[in-house]
């Protein structure tokens, strides 16, 4: 009778133990598609938008200011704000936001 009881303890253990390693799974596979995809489709369309982007392309920078692209380096824009013509700011690509292509007239 004794050695039954063991064995039904063991048993037990082992089976909660597996479920502990399906619950892990499960948790990793929730935190992935909450988490890591998400983020990983925003970086690529943000890329995209980046390597798109051509002279005379309207940017909102991501302190809040709107712009014509002037020339474009591989990491660096030349960003042209207001009707002034010398007010023309170098940035990194990463401070652009959005960008409105400039449509043909």
């Amino acid at each position: 009778m004794r050695l039954l009881l063991t064995a039904d303890a063991a048993g037990a253990a082992t089976g909660g133990g597996m479920i502990m390693v399906i619950y892990i799974v499960i948790i990793v596979a929730f935190m992935y598609f909450i988490m890591i995809r998400p983020q990983k489709k925003e970086q690529k369309r943000v890329a995209a938008m980046l390597a798109d982007m051509t002279v005379g392309d309207c940017v909102l920078t991501s302190s809040g200011f709107y712009g014509i692209v002037i020339d474009i380096t591989d990491d660096t824009v030349i960003v042209e704000f207001g009707s002034n013509k010398n007010c023309r700011i170098p940035m990194q690509k990463s401070a652009i936001a959005q960008v409105e292509k400039a449509e043909a007239e």
